[in-house]
């Protein structure tokens, strides 16, 4: 990904600069013109690595943002001003957003609204929040908005930390295998094959092929592990392209039973996170506009933008989303019922739920099943690598018996 500075001029008569992360210009041109903006200049910026390290330029995570937040909608509730409550914020320290708070505040300070003074640090604040405090200033409503931002957040942090906390068993028990059969050839072996070489005795099949293997192994050991960090080099840096962005996409939703549960979780966030921009009271168009991104995968993210589409063209949005195939049939029934109801925020929140607790399901039968898997895998390796060893000792014992 790159950085592009560009002039845009938008439909009210504004021309401003800001800054967008593209693949390469024509990406991002097209993109710009897509949303009905006139594009005056783009330039892709230098030194691009120099600037990330400076603030201004990293996202903040959810963590830092969540505790802003909190902390400005205590102050809001508390009838302060805008400009009051960042300084009350500041005072207290501001966290690792101080700088661009201060900078924030000066804008405000000179008549500029809320909103605008956010977006001019977009990687920093995510799209979802700068829109969710421009609809908060359209609603007039700016602490009920940041109150649903504020729930969104934990919902998201809340489940992704169940999703880790699930994954963190079986990594250890991965990593201790992968040093065990590590220490066993590099260390272990070697020191069985070099007793064997000075007795010179003829070695059994098994145990002459694993030192081989060894053998092999210790010599080229750093080629191997430079070629592997070569290829995989090479392959992040094709995941970066849009084919292949869109290639790998395409095959982690097809893995089975892993796939499954990568479409589910990305369903789920995508309508968390359309409920809570339509809780702020923008239009649906809009609305399914800016939540696309949150599916994090080129292949679902094409199928939802065709079934944007349908919706821009009188459709509904359950049978938009029937036609693409995104959700299961139980879920495009909530769906329809929320729309027939004029309950639809309450009925994608209840969506997000179910998909939830659809992927801790899955996620605990997966835990469940893959811990004695890795166990077995790892008995069997280590059972092996021994009995290939000790082949000759029994071997000997047997001649002599």
């Amino acid at each position: 990904m790159s950085i592009f500075t560009c002039k845009i001029g938008s439909s009210d008569g504004r021309i401003v600069v800001k800054e967008f992360d593209a693949l390469n210009s024509g990406v991002l041109r097209q993109s710009l013109e897509d949303q009905g903006f006139v594009v005056f200049e783009l330039r892709k910026k230098p030194l691009q690595f120099l600037r990330d390290s400076g603030m201004g330029r990293k996202r903040i995570n959810n963590k830092d943002l969540l505790m802003f937040n909190q902390e400005l909608l205590v102050l809001l509730k508390a009838g302060l001003p805008i400009l009051q409550a960042l300084d009350t914020i500041l005072e207290s320290g501001g966290g690792k957003l101080n700088e661009i708070l201060s900078a924030i505040r000066e804008d405000v300070k000179g008549g500029m609204a809320f909103s605008n003074a956010f977006e001019k640090y977009p990687r920093v604040f995510p799209h979802l929040y700068i829109a969710s405090i421009q609809a908060g200033e359209r609603t007039g409503d700016l602490p009920q908005t940041i109150r649903r931002y504020i729930a969104f957040l934990k919902r998201t942090e809340g489940f992704r930390g169940k999703i880790i906390a699930a994954l963190f068993y079986p990594a250890i028990l991965v990593s201790v295998a992968g040093i065990a059969v590590t220490v066993l050839l590099i260390y272990v072996v070697p020191t069985f094959s070099k007793i064997y070489a000075d007795s010179g005795a003829a070695l059994p099949m098994p145990t002459q092929m694993l030192i081989t293997f060894t053998s092999f192994l210790r010599r080229y050991l750093l080629l191997l592990v430079g070629l592997v960090v070569a290829g995989l080099t090479l392959f992040r840096r094709w995941g970066y392209t849009e084919t292949g962005r869109f290639a790998i996409d395409g095959m982690k939703i097809r893995i089975p039973f892993i796939g499954s549960v990568l479409t589910r979780y990305a369903v789920s966030g995508f309508t968390r996170t359309l409920a809570t921009v339509l809780g702020s009271g923008i239009p649906i168009v809009e609305a399914l506009k800016m939540s696309v991104g949150t599916l994090n995968n080129k292949v679902l993210e094409r199928g939802l933008l065709a079934a944007v589409v349908r919706v821009e063209e009188g459709s509904r949005l359950s049978s938009a989303l029937e036609s693409i195939k995104l959700m299961p049939p139980l879920a495009l029934r909530m769906l329809s019922v929320g729309e027939s109801t004029g309950s639809l925020e309450e009925m994608l929140s209840d969506i997000s739920d179910y998909f939830e607790e659809e992927i801790e399901r899955n996620l605990a039968v997966l835990t469940t099943a893959i811990e004695p898997a890795i166990m077995i895998v790892m008995g069997v390796v280590i059972g092996v690598i021994i009995i290939a060893m000790y082949l000759p000792i029994f071997k000997i014992a047997n001649t002599v018996g």
